[in-house]
């Protein structure tokens, strides 16, 4: 690991996830700043990353500086805290949030957070404005951080159940990143992990690589290394064999929007491991804390998919032979290529839902169940 431009400070806001020890936040206040982890530059650099504008913090989201549905929201939420330190005037205000939104269309949990810090901003009279966005945007945080944990003491339930019927550490699969880095702490998917390592289960996780970021490769393996967690990364095509020759016990994944149906939409790649599990008998659970859940739409077909930068695709980041990061095409010069962000597992290849409030199942009474005030 190399540490580059300015290591975490002495100050850095304690979490639960470590880094070589350390308790460690993806995201926190400094100074009437705010900083993040800059994920554009791990696994191999390890970056503190300092936003002081409403610029810097649609930036951050645009080119996934910060990624994840619930650590964008909490960023969005901390985006209008620096704006309305510099102006907290209505249309100020209106268009930050406007500005936040247009970033990246697919995680519900960006324009939930703006929604709700603007709905508690604009009654109030614009002095008041600053200081409620900055607790608010904390506030926001804790309650990430409180959901996430409860999400992953459901899902060790449910690890510590399967890994009871087997001899040897229960083998669980994921796909993208869905741990502490894609929240403010603790994870989605990887919660269940932490909690149940915390509890002694033994455990080993196949990190899908993730293509075409690779977030499986670089963030859900460094995350898990640097927590002490085994893993072995595999190719994306690689978790059907597994789980044909039984080396796979379960799959637990993340989500940026769940519709009201249960339809599940989460980075692309997902929907192909979900029917590889189905037609291997192997239980496949989404963990989706509240607020991505989105019940305003009926189906996943109502979900807008991003489509990012053909250049995700053609070219690729590593460390070259002297230690350099360096950045590789990959494909001919000339070739096209599409880059659809996301995909929709359809409800009923999914075993079941970990929420914060419990586990259910994939449909929409199941969630109206957890969350009738969302009706």
């Amino acid at each position: 690991m190399r540490y580059a431009d300015n290591p975490a400070p002495a100050h850095f806001s304690l979490g639960s996830m470590n880094i070589d020890g350390t308790p460690t936040r993806t995201i926190w206040p400094a100074d009437g700043a705010v900083e993040i982890i800059d994920q554009t530059r791990l696994p191999h650099e390890y970056v503190i990353h300092r936003l002081t504008s409403l610029e810097a913090a649609a930036e951050a989201i645009r080119v996934m500086r910060v990624r994840g549905a619930p650590l964008i929201g909490a960023t969005a939420a901390y985006g209008l805290a620096l704006a309305a330190s510099r102006d907290a005037g209505d249309d100020a205000l209106r268009g930050a949030g406007d500005a936040l939104i247009a970033t990246r269309p697919t995680a519900v949990n960006l324009q939930w957070a703006v929604r709700r810090v603007l709905d508690l901003l604009l009654p109030l009279p614009p002095e008041q404005r600053a200081a409620a966005a900055w607790r608010e945007a904390a506030a926001v945080c804790e309650e990430d951080v409180a959901q996430n944990r409860a999400i992953g003491r459901h899902g060790a339930d449910l690890i510590k159940a399967i890994a009871a019927r087997k001899m040897g550490p229960l083998n669980l699969l994921t796909h993208c990143n869905a741990g502490w880095l894609a929240t403010v702490d603790w994870g989605t998917a990887l919660a269940p992990v932490y909690a149940a390592v915390a509890a002694g289960i033994p455990l080993h996780v196949w990190v899908d690589e993730t293509r075409p970021r690779n977030q499986g490769a670089s963030l859900t393996a460094w995350e898990l290394g640097k927590h002490g967690v085994p893993h072995t990364v595999i190719a994306d095509n690689a978790g059907g064999h597994l789980m044909q020759h039984g080396r796979v016990d379960l799959c637990i994944v993340g989500t940026d929007r769940t519709a009201a149906n249960g339809d599940v939409c989460n980075k692309i790649g997902t929907y192909l491991k979900a029917l590889a599990a189905r037609d291997n008998g192997v239980p496949f659970y989404v963990a989706a804390p509240g607020p991505s859940i989105d019940f305003t739409l009926m189906s996943g077909r109502e979900i807008p998919i991003e489509e990012r930068s053909a250049e995700e695709v053609t070219h690729i980041s590593g460390l070259d032979g002297e230690g350099r990061v360096s950045t590789v095409q990959l494909t001919p010069t000339g070739s096209p290529a599409a880059n659809p962000a996301f995909d929709v597992t359809p409800a009923r290849l999914l075993t079941g839902i970990i929420t914060e409030r419990g586990v259910c199942g994939a449909s929409r009474a199941a969630l109206a169940g957890l969350y009738p005030e969302r009706l």
